[in-house]
């Protein structure tokens, strides 16, 4: 039987060239794929503020979904973030949609006439009613119909929010997306419950 001889050095150097080529492609293809998923997709932001106090608090990170408003028009309950032109970008709540009537009045918010459940801060406003006050102490917002291709947002601390009231309607194109997770802090992090 004959022996075959293998040269163990240069075998060995090939295989260790082969595999980081291998490994800087991979990193390659994951870093392109990172940048693609950022700018296309889904963006990390940092909750900066007390305007959406109590569900959301300034240091929570949220990622915010690029792409669903590529597929359909925003709703209304849904937490998005938008370019303010003012600091930098807004995170909101779609309070009403393209050709409806919203009028605030103290806590109530009407839509078309009809005052609009708010779930997501109905404790707060009971509590302030309790105390004898109003949650929402800014002055009442008068009838207004929304713009085709614009929502009106507020914030849910409604007497510490610049929003839709004092800055307008926001058009469709300054939307960046919807927030739909909190990744930070840990013990806080949880999907985005939009009403």
């Amino acid at each position: 039987m004959e022996e075959q001889e293998v040269s163990g050095g240069t075998h060995r150097e090939s295989n260790w060239k082969r595999e980081a080529l291998d490994w800087v492609k991979a990193l390659v293809l994951a870093g392109a794929l990172v940048l693609v998923i950022r700018i296309f997709l889904f963006s990390p932001y940092i909750v900066d503020g007390p305007s959406m106090k109590p569900n959301f608090h300034t240091g929570e990170r949220i990622i915010v979904n690029k792409i669903l408003y590529d597929i359909r028009e925003p709703r209304r309950g849904e937490v998005i973030v938008f370019h303010s032109g003012y600091n930098g970008d807004y995170i909101k709540r779609v309070i009403a949609l393209p050709g409806e009537t919203v009028e605030v009045r103290g806590d109530d918010v009407l839509i078309n006439g009809k005052k609009m459940e708010e779930p997501y801060i109905r404790e707060e406003v009971e509590k302030a009613k309790a105390a004898g006050g109003l949650y929402n102490r800014e002055k009442d917002y008068p009838p207004t119909t929304v713009p085709e291709g614009h929502v009106f947002v507020m914030g849910d601390n409604r007497s510490n929010s610049h929003d839709s009231r004092s800055i307008g309607f926001i058009p469709y194109e300054k939307i960046v997306g919807r927030a739909d997770i909190v990744i930070w802090p840990l013990r806080d992090i949880r999907l985005i419950e939009h009403y």
